[in-house]
């Protein structure tokens, strides 16, 4: 069964059933969020989700609402599954580049796993380096599989309540609504105040700005 086709027709919990019946007791569901904004780290989370496990209204964090995602995120806490996050911040973002430090959050958090996966189920099209586990990329993971969806929501809460911190810290931006994505009004707020602490300086139009200051 070729697990990369975004095409293959297969119910949301169908991929995780078969591989429990094929004797795979704790799949793993990982998941990265942060790849665009211009600041603020890549967050990544890996959780072991029972097949068949049922928890109300999960989704890809994508299709949620912020209240639906808490919600969400709230059950997981409850049910005590085995989860982490790896979190990579904006400089190493800088230093080894975007793709690198999303596998890098990815990795880190299945080492940080309490308990080890028999196999990982990983949204995208890379599997993760590094890692001595079994592992599947599925394109469209976090809309197909549960464990994928329930790594979303927990990577998407955990940045998120980041962002909102960082708000309290460089109260120029508006993060806690932007998030750090290149919104209207976070560049808006990029070209009146120029690049704070957590801004990816690798980033256009951070560059951009930087090389502005600079020549001035």
């Amino acid at each position: 069964m070729n697990f990369r086709d975004k095409n293959l027709k297969i119910d949301f919990a169908d991929i995780e059933l078969k591989l429990a019946e094929k004797g795979y007791a704790a799949i793993c569901g990982v998941d990265e969020v942060g790849r665009g904004p211009l600041a603020g780290p890549v967050v990544a989370a890996a959780v072991i989700m029972p097949p068949g496990l049922e928890i109300v209204g999960l989704d890809d964090s994508k299709k949620l609402t912020p209240l639906r995602r808490e919600k969400v995120f709230e059950q997981i806490v409850a049910m005590e599954l085995v989860c982490s996050v790896g979190v990579i911040d904006n400089e190493d973002i800088d230093r080894i580049n975007i793709h690198k430090a999303s596998l890098m959050a990815m990795r880190k958090a299945v080492m940080d796993l309490k308990k080890a996966p028999d196999i990982i189920l990983v949204d995208g099209n890379f599997p993760i380096p590094k890692v001595d586990i079994p592992q599947f990329a599925i394109v469209g993971g976090d809309s197909r599989c549960p464990s994928i969806a329930a790594a979303s929501v927990v990577a998407k809460v955990t940045r998120d309540r980041i962002m909102d911190r960082y708000e309290g810290l460089y109260p120029s931006f508006s993060f806690s609504k932007h998030k750090g994505y290149p919104t209207p009004a976070h560049l808006q707020e990029l070209k009146a105040q120029g690049p704070c602490d957590i801004h990816r300086k690798s980033f256009k139009p951070v560059s951009d700005l930087i090389e502005e200051y600079v020549l001035v």
